[in-house]
């Protein structure tokens, strides 16, 4: 593996980190009504699961998107601290 494809592999991780981290301050802030903006979300995605069923087998295809600000707000910040530690 080149270092080109750890490098990106290692964003990846930083980015979902940041999204994930964001989203448990965005769940932590609702509770604090001066910082109702940062728990402001949107779904998007599939509202219901595709079934594709071959009577033999049946398998469930789903996929769902919750963003809320301050996950945007930790990918960005993931971004800058990747980018200072490269």
């Amino acid at each position: 593996m080149t270092t080109k494809d750890k490098s990106v592999w290692i964003l990846i991780v930083f980015l979902l980190a940041g999204l994930v981290v964001g989203g448990l301050i965005g769940k932590l802030a609702s509770s604090v009504p001066s910082l109702w903006w940062l728990c402001y979300e949107q779904q998007f995605g599939f509202s219901e699961p595709f079934v594709l069923d071959l009577s033999v087998l049946k398998i469930t295809f789903g996929l769902a998107f919750n963003i809320n600000v301050s996950s945007i707000i930790g990918m960005i910040l993931a971004l800058f601290i990747y980018k200072k530690l490269k």
